[in-house]
């Protein structure tokens, strides 16, 4: 078994953990696509408000690509459908009918998977609605099926504050877990299973299937960290990466012919009027996962990691990328002689407050700390990037729209884990500079 390292990044000491436990929701009434969450969509409606849909039915396609077809995790009518500036669908939204309506797809058991050949495979995820389950490295969104990807990376881990624990996710699921490693052997001609070495439960019931272990702080267990300090050539630049709830969700789709509809969520974050796992439909409402529980005023709802999600309102959805909900306070509060403070109650990542020398978690909330100012080369940001990026030199060479001075400076390597813009003292949304540039260079390299 291979053991890699990652000496940089950070391990936050945040309160507001969820428990190790799985909690049930109650049966939702509707559900919401979040449209513009998802990456690389250009959304094209296949229904119009008003329309019934099966569970499993086509709401929208790729405009672009027609073959990628969005499905829908719910049956019902669409309530719904909420447009952007420049009329850019954010968000569909459809409202559950009992009896709930479902297509049903072609279903594949264990001997068929192993006589199908790659295309069959593809095909049936296809058509099966849940191809965007699969992402590509550096671009992190949904590849064409072609070329075929030199390896796909499979992560048992969860450093990220706030994310599900892998033990709970994969309790009980090993027979749908290794169907799934054998689906993703036919679409790869290597499969990478990584855990980290501080996961001594996943280690335990998984080990047999692992064939990398990672150390060191977040995000050393990120797909784009893990291929950065394993990769033996260039070529594998371009490996795919799954989420091991959405190889389940695959897993299910092939083996039991249904469209799937649960996921856990893991909801955190001192605010969260309940800190636990739940076991809740895709795309479920805010209102669920929290209990039906108003949340205090102040407070920010997150979903995803707390340093690359975005902010929720608290009657929205999940999106569904997005397995984590934080509820942490907004911060904006002023703060009363706050120069002559020492700070014992503040994360720093350097030695400016006392904190330093606390070990006890503390109680984050989003507040920056004060405006953007310009850069002072103060190299903090290189100090932790996971992929020896220098984000300063990064930074600039974006700012001066020189493509190839950024690329060489490593743009195509970032991880985008929000590490650079968390500890950068003049406040510089570095990590959001970087990903819109990924996304305009991957729209240039399309054609």
């Amino acid at each position: 078994m291979q053991k890699i390292f990652s000496p940089k990044g950070i391990e936050l000491n945040i309160q507001g953990l969820p428990e190790a436990s799985i909690l049930e929701t109650e049966p939702p009434e509707k559900i919401g696509i979040l449209v513009d969450k998802l990456p690389g969509y250009k959304a094209r409606l296949k229904v119009k408000q008003g329309d019934r849909v099966k569970l499993g039915g086509v709401v929208f396609e790729d405009k672009q690509r027609p073959w990628l077809q969005f499905r829908s995790p719910a049956g019902g009518y669409v309530e719904s459908i909420d447009y952007g500036p420049r009329r850019v669908i954010r968000q569909i939204v459809v409202r559950i009918e009992q009896p709930e309506q479902s297509l049903e797809f072609e279903r594949i058991g264990p001997q068929e998977l192993a006589d199908m050949d790659r295309g069959a495979i593809v095909e049936a995820i296809v058509n099966g609605g849940l191809w965007w389950a699969i992402r590509r490295l550096p671009f992190r969104d949904v590849p064409d099926p072609e070329p075929v990807p030199p390896k796909i990376f499979l992560g048992l881990a969860a450093r990220e504050p706030f994310s599900p624990l892998v033990e709970l996710i994969i309790k009980d699921k090993r027979d749908l877990l290794l169907f799934g490693l054998q689906v993703l052997r036919k679409l790869a001609p290597e499969v990478v299973v990584y855990a980290h070495a501080a996961d001594q439960q996943v280690l335990r019931t998984a080990g047999d299937l692992i064939n990398l272990v990672v150390e060191g702080n977040y995000p050393a267990d990120d797909p784009a960290a893990v291929l950065y300090r394993s990769k033996k050539s260039a070529a594998e630049n371009r490996s795919w990466y799954i989420n091991v709830q959405d190889l389940l969700l695959v897993a299910e789709l092939l083996s039991t012919g249904r469209f799937p509809t649960q996921r856990l969520f893991a909801v955190g974050g001192t605010r969260a009027p309940r800190k636990s796992h739940f076991r809740a439909r895709l795309g479920i409402g805010l209102q669920h996962l929290l209990g039906g529980q108003s949340v205090q005023p102040g407070t920010r709802l997150i979903g995803g990691g707390i340093l690359r999600g975005y902010e929720l309102e608290p009657d929205g959805f999940m999106g569904f990328f997005e397995t984590g909900l934080a509820a942490m306070p907004e911060g904006k509060e002023a703060e009363f002689l706050a120069l002559f403070r020492p700070g014992l109650g503040k994360p720093t990542n350097s030695r400016v407050f006392l904190s330093c020398l606390r070990k006890k978690p503390f109680e984050f909330d989003c507040s920056c700390g004060g405006p953007e100012r310009a850069c002072i080369s103060c190299m903090f940001c290189a100090d932790v990037c996971p992929v020896d990026i220098l984000p300063e030199m990064l930074y600039k060479a974006i700012l001066a729209d020189e493509v190839e001075e950024y690329l060489s400076h490593g743009l195509l390597d970032c991880v985008q884990c929000g590490l650079c813009s968390y500890v950068c003292p003049s406040k510089i949304e570095l990590t959001a500079t970087f990903e819109r540039a990924k996304i305009d260079y991957a729209k240039q390299v399309a054609g």
